[in-house]
């Protein structure tokens, strides 16, 4: 597995995909056709619940389906995979999040996050975005981790594991994010050094959780596609030599 650090995060919450039961569900969603299949079948496009989980304020039900519109709120030691359209969703613990509506119901639109973390890949094409209380990520179609820190004043960390993101904070700040591995950044909520967007390190998140998430939409992640790996410095894959920051990461102060 990939090494990962770990900030305020159990290990458990990390390689929750190695689960036997997980992996069983994540086998059956895509034998089964997934979401197409599961829309034409009326099944449920939760891939995998686990603990309590609140949906529009009321207790989950492992069968219900998640549309978008939808408020998602876990508990303690809980966590919830779904898959809405070509978007797939690893909620973890103690998170609350709504799931806003595109062009047309099975479209997400908008991850709005309130608290908590989620692992998300999206397809190709339709244009979508993230908003935290201190970050916005426009998302044109890649797999990226989202985690508010609550015990840092909400700061967000936000990275671009692979592909293309418009990213903003406060004060004006903005950055295009062009990554094929791992790309991070936080989103402060008062200004460090003049600067609400800083480039962070990877943390909290591994390549197999965005590989999972993946298959289950039908797709795979830059660094499969290429054949490699990396080293989750910003930079790249192990045939580049790590150093100064991607020049994609430089972020202007205003």
């Amino acid at each position: 597995m990939t090494q990962h650090t770990l900030q305020g995060r159990s290990e458990d919450e990390v390689t929750w995909f190695q689960r036997r039961d997980t992996l069983k569900a994540a086998a059956a969603w895509v034998a089964m056709g997934g979401m197409p299949m599961a829309l034409a079948q009326q099944r449920s496009n939760v891939v995998e619940f686990v603990g309590d989980i609140a949906l529009n304020g009321q207790r989950m039900l492992p069968q219900q389906h998640i549309q978008t519109g939808d408020v998602i709120a876990t508990g303690p030691g809980s966590r919830l995979v779904f898959v809405v359209g070509d978007a797939a969703f690893h909620v973890r613990q103690n998170s609350r999040i709504t799931v806003e509506r595109g062009a047309t119901l099975n479209t997400v639109s908008l991850l709005r996050m309130l608290t908590g973390a989620v692992v998300s890949v999206f397809g190709r094409g339709t244009r979508r975005a993230i908003v935290t209380p201190t970050l916005t990520a426009g998302i044109r179609g890649t797999g990226v981790y989202t985690e508010i820190m609550d015990d840092q004043g909400g700061r967000t960390y936000f990275c671009n594991c692979y592909g293309t993101v418009d990213v903003s904070a406060g004060g004006g700040a903005r950055v295009v994010s062009e990554s094929s591995y791992h790309q991070s950044f936080w989103g402060e909520p008062e200004a460090r050094n003049g600067r609400f967007l800083r480039p962070a390190n990877a943390i909290n998140h591994t390549d197999e959780e965005l590989e999972f998430l993946a298959r289950l939409i039908g797709q795979r992640t830059a660094w499969q596609i290429a054949g490699k790996t990396g080293v989750k410095d910003g930079k790249g894959y192990m045939d580049e030599t790590p150093g100064q920051m991607h020049p994609a990461m430089t972020i202007p102060t205003n």
